[in-house]
Formats: structure tokens, sequence, C-alpha cells
């Protein structure tokens, strides 16, 4: 019985409210609930993210109700996204005020579970009572991480960590964003008083062994030459696999294509995106660029007339935190029958029910488009349904390749980029500026993130240096951030 190790009331309430445990889950929840590292790779709509949540909140309940639980955190979530962590927010706040009413109608009383969001839209006043009153659960972003690290009443308040789950995982790891998260990771371990367990959420990538190698960083003896990385996986891996059976189609507008897509074209294109809207409760269009997200909308919205004035609605990173809220608000609720975005409602957001997605281009990359097709039908047994509109010859190729890809069940190789330079400076800087470090434990800390697992001396003390000495202008030597004794 997968449910078999929680406590009664909390397996009851997912078995009332949630339903049978799907695949992941069942083989998840024990290996978490040992204790060990573990990387959960599945595909969208498989129950990851309770798969990783309902153990810790199983933990947190029982504590509650030894009367042991006061105010520190003890589950971190990291998300790529802003909007994710916003959902996420409230995908839990309902399960634990559900859980605390059940508690309460059995006559178990017990402090409330409480969840909090930190990112670069928290208000101001959020973070102070953060900081007064710290939550169990804190949901944040990568680059939010590094704030609170850095700053002193926020990096008590991470000490008590225990948990650090990693959500979406795939997305960062083969960029610079993820070797940022990773030193964060190992800045995070060197603060809190036990290790925290790390918990990773990822779409299925290949090979997962790499994923799962950046998830728990490097944890062998140093040295380690270049060419040493292993090929066991260091934690738990649960992989059910990424095929899930897909409604998936290129179109192709009537005008001849050419190496670049013509006014006809466009216009062709936005008349069929149009009728597909009216056939469909809900569409998700996702372009490549920002200023495409607008233009595409602008055009959906003097076509799309006569279903109201909000059936139409832009998403993308450069709005403000209330206009992605309303958009992804009146999605969910039916004002708005499409909205047109680019990367920042491309992971695991529940966004509600979405028929249809619609890929203006192509996505570039096998696991991007399986991302985005993977939001309609975002719930278990349900079959995504997506089509690809090919604006150019080399967006026909790709597109044709990438369909051929996903029905054969091929996945893009993914590659951690090694040892950034930048992002090893900007993490020395941090470091610095909370505590006097050695040279040689700041050096062991940085190469136990996986991208630095090659980082050599010398490089890590001509940055040192750089930092320290500052760089040579006209004006003379300036910019030195660091003191360094060298005595």
């Amino acid at each position: 019985m997968p449910l078999a190790r929680f406590h009664p009331l909390i397996a009851e309430w997912f078995t009332s409210s949630v339903g049978t445990p799907t695949d992941v889950q069942a083989q998840a929840w024990p290996a978490i609930q040992s204790g060990a590292d573990v990387l959960i790779a599945a595909p969208t709509g498989s129950g990851k993210t309770f798969a990783a949540f309902l153990s810790c909140i199983d933990y947190l309940f029982k504590q509650a109700l030894a009367r042991e639980l006061d105010d520190h955190t003890q589950v971190l979530y990291v998300s790529p996204l802003k909007a994710l962590s916003n959902d996420i927010q409230k995908n839990l706040q309902q399960p634990l005020a559900e859980i605390g009413t059940a508690a309460l109608s059995v006559g178990l009383l017990m402090p409330e579970l409480r969840v909090l969001v930190r990112t670069g839209d928290t208000p101001m006043i959020e973070r102070q009572q953060m900081l007064k009153r710290p939550p169990h659960i804190l949901v944040t972003t990568p680059e939010s991480l590094f704030i609170l690290l850095t700053a002193e009443k926020s990096r008590r308040l991470l000490q008590t960590v225990r948990t650090v789950i990693v959500d979406e995982i795939h997305a960062v790891a083969p960029n610079k964003r993820g070797a940022h998260l990773a030193l964060s990771l190992e800045r995070l371990e060197a603060l809190t008083l036990t290790k925290p367990q790390r918990i990773g959420l990822s779409a299925t990538q290949r090979p997962i062994e790499t994923v799962a190698r950046f998830l728990v960083g490097n944890r062998e003896p140093l040295p380690l030459t270049p060419h040493a990385s292993p090929l066991t996986a260091p934690c738990t891996i649960i992989n059910v696999g990424h095929k899930r059976e897909m409604d998936l189609a290129v179109e192709v507008p009537k005008d001849e294509l050419s190496a670049v897509a013509t006014n006809a074209i466009w216009a062709d294109v936005y008349g069929r995106i149009a009728e597909l809207v009216r056939q469909h409760r809900s569409t998700l269009v996702f372009v490549n660029t920002r200023r495409l997200a607008e233009r595409v909308s602008h055009s959906l919205e003097e076509r799309l007339l006569d279903l109201g004035a909000d059936a139409v609605a832009a998403h993308h990173g450069s709005l403000s935190r209330q206009i992605r809220l309303s958009a992804e608000e009146r999605l969910k609720s039916g004002k708005t029958r499409v909205v047109v975005a680019t990367a920042s409602l491309e992971l695991g957001i529940d966004i509600g029910a979405v028929d249809l997605v619609c890929q203006i281009g192509s996505p570039r990359s096998i696991a991007t488009c399986l991302q985005r097709v993977g939001r309609a039908g975002h719930w278990i047994k349900a079959i995504p349904k997506g089509r690809l509109f090919a604006m150019t010859r080399d967006d026909l190729l790709e597109c044709a390749a990438l369909i051929r890809a996903i029905r054969a069940g091929v996945l893009d190789r993914i590659a951690v980029p090694p040892a950034p330079l930048d992002i090893l400076a900007q993490q020395m800087v941090a470091a610095a500026a909370t505590q006097a470090w050695q040279e040689d434990d700041l050096f062991d800390l940085c190469r136990r993130a996986d991208p630095y697992r090659a980082l050599a001396r010398s490089e890590f003390d001509q940055v040192l240096r750089m930092l320290a000495d500052g760089i040579a202008t006209n004006r003379g030597r300036g910019l030195a951030y660091l003191h360094h004794d060298r005595i």
C-alpha cells in the first residue's frame, strides 16, 4: 500500500481529494521517506509535485500533532519560474487548509502549516513578516535563494532547512543559471545545521544520470580529474519514462514556404489559430520571443472580437506581476479563451484545463516541445493535443524531425556547462560578504557543485586575484570586491 507509511488522516485526505496514487508517487514516497536524495523523472501531468511534497507535509503534520512544530523553515522549494512559485503556493495552501480542517473535525488541535513565496515579485512588507515569523515551507526562485543566502537575517531563516526540492531541474541544468543554483545549493548546505535531503523533479532527460549528478553535486574524494565523472547515479532515480500518448500535428500555411515568413503566411496562420480557438474551450499559443507574444496577441484580438474584450491575453516575463497573474486567472476561470506566451508558461504551472497548445515556429528542442504540448491535458490520463505551425522551410524541417523523434521516443542529450567563471566570481563575492573564508575551504565548496567538479585551482586563484586586486582602467585600479589576506 503506497500510503501505508503516512499518518492515517493524510492518507485518507489524499484518497478522498486526489484519488489513487500514480506510479511515480508510489515509487517516490518510500525513497523519499528513507531520507536518501531522490530524482523524480516523469512526464508532465503525472503527479510529480505531490510525489515530492506529501512526505514533507506528513512529517510536518506529525511534528504538529506531537507539539514539536515551531516557527522554523524546514522545506525549501526552488522553482525556475516566478509564476510557478505563485502556483505552488496556491496548490499547497489548499491541501494544507483541508488537512487542518480534517484534523479539527476529529478533535486534533494543531498549529497551521504555513507556506510563503519569496521571489522578485514579493512585496517588501511580506518579506519583512517572513523574517519575523518564518514559514514551514518556503517557495522561491534560484535568484531569490542567492539573495536569501547573502543577507544576515534570511541566512538564519535557512539554517533549519531539512529538505530542498528543486523543481523543473532540467530547465536550469544545461545553462549558467544552473551553475549559479548548484553553487547556491552548496552554500546552503554549508549553512544548514543538518545536511538537507535533496529532491529533484524533472521531465525525463537523456542521460538522466547527468541531471542526478547535477542535483546532488560532487560527493567524491577530491581531487577529480576532468574526465573522471562517474557514470553511476549518485542518488535514487525514479524514472517512469517520458513517452505519453499525444495528438500532435504540423500545420502548414496555404502559401509556399520560403526562407522568411511573409505577411500572407502570417495572415494565414492567424486565421487558422483563430479558427482553432473557436473550436476549443481554452488554447495556449507559444512563441519564441516577447515581442512576438505581443504581436500575435494583438492580431488574434482583432480576429476574435466577437468572443469578448478579455478573450485574448499575452503572458511573458517583461509584464508586471498583476498582468501575468490576471492572465493566468482568466484562463483558469474561462474568461480568456487564448493566452499567447513565451517560456513563462512552459513549465509545470497549473493553468487549468487547456485543450490545445499551438506552437508558432519550431520550439528548437524535443524537451521544450514535449513540455509545451504537455500543458494541454495537464491532468492524469489526459491526451495532450498540440499543433506546430511551420513559418519557414527551416521550421518545417525542424518540426518534422521533432515529431519523428517524439514518436520514436528519442530525447535531446543534455550537457552541463563546465565551470563558468563569471558565475563563480559572483558567488565568491556573495560568500565573502557573509563571513571570512579560508581559500581552501571556499575552493572545496565550489568543487562540490557539479558544474565545478573539474575546476582547476589555478583558475580559482586567478578569479580570486581579479576580485581582490580590482581591474586596471585608464583612471587606475578599481572594482576590487574582496579583501584577500595573503599573509
